[in-house]
């Protein structure tokens, strides 16, 4: 269980937290552990080493840093950075260079598809960061610009679904027998009157409240196709499995990587592939008011891998979220740029979704 900040703000000092905040510094920097020689180089205060080793056994004492391997030096645990982003972590703004990058990245894809978009966003969070850029996305709800019905044979019709996005849909039905040709009209424009503009949960509701209105309006065979129609959007699609965008994942991997490494970030790439666990993110997601930050072995999707992951939800032109987007790293992410970076990313498709309404 990971003990809140103020657990060590109590307990650490002035300086306990200054030395502590330049070895996390010095590991988000350069991936090393800092020894006590080096550390009272860097102090302004003039403590010698032998002073600095007493802090750092103490913060070594609280779990915040520890000896990675057999090293002289100490490193930031998985607590321990936990601790700094929640209490110590001063998060700049993004420039306007890199807004500049994002609004115009993400702007030049505001005619293609959602998931062009997304896309973008994925390889340009990867290309500001140097890590991977990830998206994941839920199935949105269809909304309805067209609907009609095209005869197979005698006994099928295909359904077309037409979204306001663009999306298309198809679905084979069976139809009365007998039906002519101007039923098969009738029946398309009465649904297309009750549905456009509404998901297909909606325009089912619609329908189905209409029962009396249909008998007095439609024939016996129009109405049975009708009925058909509304048993058609009522099939209800396999689960729906979010949409994962995944660019950069060679940023993750180097040479230097131990082989046991390289099989945890592999599995970390086809548990994202697989969708396992995302349901679960998402739901996460929905509940945050901004960005999350999960180190380490915080998120079971992540943990395996030993990465960090700092994500942010987007939104629909309901102010529904709708996915999050967000960048995957080794623990030594520098927090204090990419946090605003993926929060920023995230204003800006929430924003051309509005817009796509």
């Amino acid at each position: 269980m990971v003990r809140p900040p103020e657990d060590f703000l109590s307990v650490l000092n002035a300086r306990s937290q200054d030395i502590f905040r330049k070895i996390v510094e010095r590991y988000l920097d350069t991936g090393s552990p800092v020894g006590s020689r080096d550390l009272s180089r860097m102090l302004q205060s003039g403590l010698s080493p032998a002073s600095v080793r007493n802090v750092m056994a103490d913060l070594e004492d609280l779990g915040l840093i520890a000896a990675p391997h057999t090293s002289a030096g100490r490193a930031p645990t998985q607590e321990g950075l936990r601790f700094f982003v929640d209490a110590m972590l001063e998060v700049g703004a993004v420039n306007e260079t890199e807004r500049s990058q994002i609004a115009q990245s993400i702007e030049g894809q505001h005619r293609g598809q959602v998931e062009d978009v997304l896309t973008e966003a994925s390889a340009l969070l990867s290309g500001l960061s140097q890590g991977a850029g990830v998206v994941i996305a839920t199935k949105s709800d269809l909304v309805l610009r067209h609907i009609e019905f095209v005869r197979l044979d005698a006994s099928r019709a295909m359904a077309i679904l037409v979204g306001q996005d663009g999306q298309v849909e198809n679905r084979i039905m069976e139809i009365p027998p007998g039906l002519t040709a101007s039923a098969l009209t009738q029946a398309g424009n009465y649904l297309a009157r009750h549905v456009v503009g509404r998901t297909i949960a909606e325009a089912r509701k619609a329908l189905s409240e209409q029962r009396a209105e249909q008998r007095q309006e439609l024939d016996e065979l129009t109405q049975k196709l009708v009925d058909a129609g509304i048993a058609t959007l009522a099939q209800a699609s396999p689960a729906s499995q979010p949409t994962v965008i995944v660019r950069g994942r060679a940023n993750l991997i180097n040479d230097a990587m131990a082989s046991d490494e390289l099989l945890r970030m592999r599995q970390l790439f086809d548990e994202l592939e697989s969708k396992d666990g995302l349901l679960e993110l998402l739901g996460d997601a929905e509940k945050a008011q901004g960005v999350r930050i999960f180190i380490g072995s915080e998120n079971k999707l992540f943990s395996l891998s030993g990465s960090s992951v700092i994500l942010s939800p987007y939104k629909d032109a309901n102010d529904k979220v709708v996915g999050v987007l967000g960048v995957i790293g080794p623990t030594r992410l520098n927090y204090a740029r990419i946090v605003p970076v993926v929060d920023y990313t995230a204003h800006v498709i929430s924003a051309m979704m509005a817009r796509k309404r």
